[in-house]
């Protein structure tokens, strides 16, 4: 009997020992593990063959076996996508157009946010929750309307025209995610400002923007990456290459070849691979930035 309940004894512990060691508390997580691995290739895996289809030959594109990595890796692909006129014209009027919305968004967004969430006004919330209700329609249902629109205005088919029709999803936006950061900031240094001094709009610009920093970054970036990678307006606003953006431009790549059969898939990826890292760089450079303004409009808000 004695043998029997030392041995009942010791099960337990054996079983904790093994819970508590580094081999068991890998087994444990490697479901985890694996789900994130899934998740991060499939997310991965899109970019990196449009990069092994930049540095492949298009001889080489659909060979069978499948390689999945380039035997014999050229930049022929970045050499024309880079030597053509039309595509530096796209380029240049996508930062033109991206840049011009983002300083709109965020300085009539910075504006139109510290009135709202400092200020005390008949039809305050109604007001935010109309700009809300902009951003929940589809960019088609509005198309008819604001070709007229711009037709009317003589801007078609200019640079005008695709930042009008922009600003008006990134503005609605922007305001309300400023909105949230005007509101968590203590109206303590808003009523020390005014004691000192100074006058509204240098509360606005020297008190309130540095310290709404992190919306400001995180609003323009998500402004700039939507007007950068804006495809339907781009191709209904627009007509002459000249006032292509890069979206329209990599389609005009297909559309040159004059066959179904030809399309240079090599010179496609070359130019989706040229227009994406910049918007990869900008994020990992301000992710802290980002990350902070994403979780304080969540949370303060």
């Amino acid at each position: 009997m004695n043998v029997i309940a030392e041995r009942a004894t010791r099960a337990p512990a054996g079983a904790r020992v093994r819970k508590r060691s580094p081999f068991w508390r890998r087994v444990r997580k490697a479901p985890f593990y694996l789900l994130i691995a899934v998740i991060f290739i499939y997310a991965v895996f899109p970019f990196y063959w449009a990069i092994r289809s930049a540095f492949t030959p298009d001889g080489e594109l659909f060979k069978t076996p499948v390689q999945y990595f380039p035997v014999h890796a050229t930049l022929t692909n970045f050499r024309e996508v880079l030597s053509s006129g039309e595509f530096q014209d796209a380029l240049m009027n996508s930062t033109i157009v991206a840049g011009s919305v983002v300083v709109v968004a965020v300085a009539v967004g910075a504006l139109a946010a510290y009135a709202l969430g400092r200020f005390n006004f008949r039809g305050r919330s109604v007001t935010l929750y109309v700009m809300l209700s902009m951003t929940t329609f589809p960019q088609i249902a509005i198309l008819g309307a604001l070709y007229t629109m711009i037709n009317r205005f003589g801007i078609y088919n200019d640079l005008k025209a695709l930042i009008l029709s922009y600003m008006i999803f990134t503005l609605p936006f922007t305001v309300w995610v400023l909105t949230s950061f005007m509101r968590a900031l203590p109206k303590d240094l808003e009523e020390a400002a005014y004691i000192d001094g100074a006058s509204p709009f240098q509360v606005f610009y020297k008190v309130m923007l540095p310290l709404v920093a992190p919306g400001l970054v995180t609003t323009g970036l998500l402004a700039f990456i939507a007007a950068w990678n804006e495809f339907l307006y781009a191709l209904s606003f627009t007509q002459t290459p000249d006032k292509r953006t890069v979206p329209v431009a990599i389609v005009e790549f297909t559309a040159k070849s004059g066959s179904a059969f030809q399309i240079p898939w090599g010179q496609v990826m070359a130019a989706t691979v040229i227009v994406t890292v910049p918007l990869i760089v900008l994020t990992l450079v301000l992710q802290r930035r980002i990350l902070a303004g994403l979780t304080a409009g969540a949370v303060k808000g």
